[in-house]
């Protein structure tokens, strides 16, 4: 491991902690771009703010020309209680949370931003450090930052993702298609209310709305690939005000998780043609709004095997994990629709500690000692990138 890394490690804690605390939601990310950024200026970084909303970029230029390497970190947080009463970094702000590791990867940029720093005069290149609002909620940040040039002159661009359902000590990473593209639907159903005791007066959108949700599962059952994959889930039904009226409407809301464009395509035609079908059967109408969130992350076979060829290196081949794809999305895979690049899970959970809980779940939490491995991995791949015979040995 590098030295620096271990030996800034109570830093690094005490960055995550703090921005544990003081977390803000997607789009609000005010006072945390402003900490991030004054950061990244005390290390003498070209620093620029506004980026795609609240986005924060830190260039770093080495003393040689050379290839620019783009690095990713996200932002910002759930509107989650923190459960953690007992914990001494439990949020302070009412309702809001980093429940998915963000506070963690902006400790890893932070940390990377300030040990490449000292390299200056022994980088050939240039490491772009992106610190991306807006992931978890759609349209998100990494489009808007796109649009804003970030991109512009990048050779290659990385992220890492803390991932609790991995041990700490580990990576996850595959090539090609690792996370679904996600999409989200509202359907409201257009019945006729009425009174409960006389409902052959009415068309009941409740009643419609259930066989609807049970007929849009024949859409992945009997109408998609088997061998494809893609899940179609309605979260959510609202519909009716009291125990003896029949609704009138009825609102559902889902999402659809595919790999395959074609398969997205084809799914978002068939909920329409379902949903018409069976309206028409109950004499009934609707409404379909289907809107596209973020697309299938696809990584670069090229980039895919430089992070697990350099985890191995790290922590043995057998920590390196090839991970199966996963329904879960990530706007990150807007970035590698225009750059190669790559992006990989470091394990965070630990059992012995009881760091367990899912992401997103209000008691969640991670093993700080992933901290460590994810800078390493990201400073290892920068010298691999730029001069791989450097790497080798600065990593001694």
């Amino acid at each position: 491991m590098f030295r620096e890394v271990d030996q800034l490690f109570p830093k690094m804690v005490e960055w995550r902690r703090y921005l544990h605390q003081y977390p803000e939601l997607s789009y609000q990310e005010e006072k945390t771009a402003r900490y991030i950024a004054q950061f990244l200026e005390s290390l003498g970084l070209e620093v620029h703010t506004g980026i795609g909303g609240h986005g924060v970029t830190g260039r770093l230029v080495g003393k040689e020309p050379g290839p620019l390497i783009a690095l990713r970190a996200d932002m910002d947080a759930l509107p989650i209680s923190d459960g953690k009463e007992d914990c001494a970094y439990r949020s302070k702000v009412p309702g809001v949370m980093h429940a998915c590791g963000h506070d963690g990867h902006m400790t890893m940029l932070m940390a990377t931003a300030y040990l490449l720093s000292q390299k200056k005069e022994q980088l050939k290149g240039s490491i772009l450090f992106l610190f991306q609002p807006a992931e978890e909620k759609p349209p998100g940040g990494a489009e808007a930052m796109i649009r804003d040039g970030v991109l512009e002159s990048v050779d290659v661009v990385y992220g890492i993702h803390l991932w609790t359902p991995l041990p700490v000590g580990t990576i996850g990473v595959r090539e090609a298609e690792m996370m679904a593209a996600a999409d989200s639907f509202t359907i409201e159903i257009l019945g006729q209310g009425g009174h409960g005791g006389v409902p052959h007066q009415a068309i009941d959108a409740v009643a419609i709305a259930s066989h609807t949700v049970v007929n849009l599962q024949t859409i992945v059952s009997r109408q998609v690939d088997p061998l494809q994959s893609a899940v179609i889930t309605v979260g959510s039904i609202q519909g009716g005000q009291a125990f003896n009226v029949i609704a009138d409407t009825c609102r559902l809301e889902g999402t659809v998780r595919t790999f395959s464009p074609t398969v997205r395509q084809q799914i978002e035609k068939q909920i329409e043609e379902v949903t018409k079908a069976t309206c028409q059967m109950f004499g009934a109408d609707h409404r379909l709004t289907y809107e596209y969130g973020y697309p299938t992350l696809v990584n670069h076979p090229v980039e895919a095997r430089r992070i697990a060829r350099i985890g191995k290196q790290m922590l043995g081949t057998e920590k390196v994990i090839t991970i199966p794809p996963m329904m879960p999305s990530e706007d990150f895979a807007y970035y590698l629709q225009k750059k190669p690049g790559a992006f990989c899970f470091v394990g965070a959970g630990n059992k012995s500690k009881n760091l367990v809980h899912p992401h997103h779940h209000p008691l969640f939490d991670f093993d700080e000692s992933a901290l460590k491995i994810g800078v390493e991995l990201f400073m290892r791949l920068v010298f691999d990138y730029l001069d791989p015979s450097f790497s080798n040995a600065s990593s001694k």
